[in-house]
């Protein structure tokens, strides 16, 4: 069973608080893949991956890049819009409204969704309720006024 985490969003963006989790991730020695909903937002979380902070580097490669496409299997993060694993990741991300059916063969599965908006908050409440009955270990995380992630209830 794989080890299922939520992370509200409230006091940081998505492009603020997944690198940071990401970082900590390859701490681990894990392999992550982080799946989108769109082409769009493969490009756009790729180029700001290579950007984020200027003291920070995380090697990753995404999907649509021909330049790293038959190296996927290599990449400590692999980006996607797609239900792919190239890089073996034991780490799923499921940003921005993604799904995936099958979350067997990972051992942690990360939702991030922004609590701000209705429609995502009512996605990830219908996840947790169709996972909840699978005998996962399931944990809802928020920020606290200091930012620092606490796992809820």
């Amino acid at each position: 069973m794989s080890e299922i985490l939520f992370y509200h969003l409230e006091r940081q963006t998505l492009e603020q608080a997944l690198p940071k989790l990401l970082e900590a991730t390859l701490k681990r020695g894990w392999k992550a893949v982080v799946q989108v909903s769109s082409e769009a937002q493969v490009q756009a979380l790729d180029e700001h991956l290579w950007r984020w902070r200027d003291d920070s580097f995380l090697p990753h490669g995404a999907a649509g890049d021909a330049r790293v496409s038959a190296f996927a299997s290599d990449q400590p993060i692999w980006v996607t819009d797609k239900a792919e694993t190239p890089n073996g990741a034991e780490v799923l991300f499921l940003v921005e409204g993604a799904q995936r059916d099958a979350l067997d063969g990972f051992s942690r599965c990360v939702f991030m969704f922004d609590g701000r908006d209705e429609e995502s908050l009512q996605k990830a409440r219908q996840q947790w309720s169709k996972l909840k009955p699978g005998g996962h270990a399931m944990t809802y995380w928020q920020q606290n006024s200091d930012g620092v992630w606490e796992k809820q209830g």
